[in-house]
């Protein structure tokens, strides 16, 4: 185990100590544990935009959590009455779940949808709606880890007692439930956060780029960065020509992806019973 620990880390060391490189280094050496030369010149760059990537972070955090917990209600709502063998025609509906994780509309007739039809193009929506609010992967875990490991004995027993669809799923679901919901919620967590397509797709000019995520922010930084220091930009100062697009790159994506490293660690236990769990047939 200690060996796989250190694999799984080994990366992520990489990563950071390629970010603190000499950017002269990283060209000529590679990358490397131990760099000849260190320079913290990647972070200094990304300070020095401030600003602008703590709005991009504020952005991010607000659509990871509504995102998120929009997932999550809407996910255990359909999961929890697919689980139930009393629900009519719950053959069709689980068919209709798995037919839409299989098969999609396409991107153009769904980027007309979105922008034509549900006018959500430039605004904070766009980075929310599309592709991500609702998932059907998501909906069979959760519904196979209800039927697995909730009781229908107390379901009875709570409608016997008189209560109704909706308080037996707040009641006893919901918390019955914790380790699968902490998983999706994980899940759904982590590709709020690491998604750059819909920035891409939907936002678009200076009202766009006020809602860049942190993800499509940075994309931006290192765009930027390999333009104006590209031999083709006419005028382009010595100074500009040797920005370090390598380092940021690495520091770009170190610092993108350590508040999700931290999370993680907190959720883990969850996220091992949950899968587990859900992923097994009921």
């Amino acid at each position: 185990m200690v060996i796989v620990t250190i694999i799984a880390l080994l990366p992520f060391v990489l990563v950071f100590m390629s970010s603190i490189t000499e950017e002269s280094t990283l060209v000529i050496n590679g990358y490397s544990f131990f760099p000849e030369k260190l320079s913290f010149y990647a972070y200094e760059y990304i300070i020095a935009n401030g600003k602008e990537i703590f709005r991009a972070y504020g952005v991010t955090i607000f659509v990871t959590a509504v995102g998120t917990t929009i997932n999550i209600i809407l996910s255990s709502m359909l999961a929890y009455p697919l689980s139930l063998q009393k629900l009519p025609h719950r053959q069709f509906f689980t068919w209709f779940v798995l037919l839409t994780l299989l098969f999609n509309g396409g991107l153009v007739p769904t980027y007309l949808l979105y922008t034509n039809y549900l006018k959500i193009k430039n605004t904070i929506w766009a980075l929310i709606i599309p592709n991500l609010m609702l998932h059907p992967m998501n909906v069979l875990l959760m519904r196979t880890y209800f039927a697995s490991n909730i009781p229908v004995e107390l379901l009875e027993a709570a409608e016997v007692d008189g209560a109704g669809k909706f308080r037996s799923f707040l009641t006893i679901v919901l918390p019955l439930g914790k380790p699968i919901i902490v998983t999706m919620a994980l899940f759904s967590g982590l590709t709020y956060w690491n998604d750059w397509t819909n920035g891409l797709y939907y936002l678009t000019g200076r009202t766009g780029e006020k809602l860049y995520s942190i993800q499509n922010y940075l994309n931006k930084i290192v765009s930027d960065i390999q333009y104006l220091s590209s031999s083709s930009v006419a005028n382009a100062s010595e100074q500009l020509a040797k920005l370090p697009t390598v380092s940021i790159r690495m520091a770009i994506a170190f610092v993108a992806m350590l508040p999700i490293l931290i999370l993680f660690a907190f959720l883990q236990k969850y996220f091992v019973s949950g899968i587990m769990t859900g992923a097994v047939k009921g």
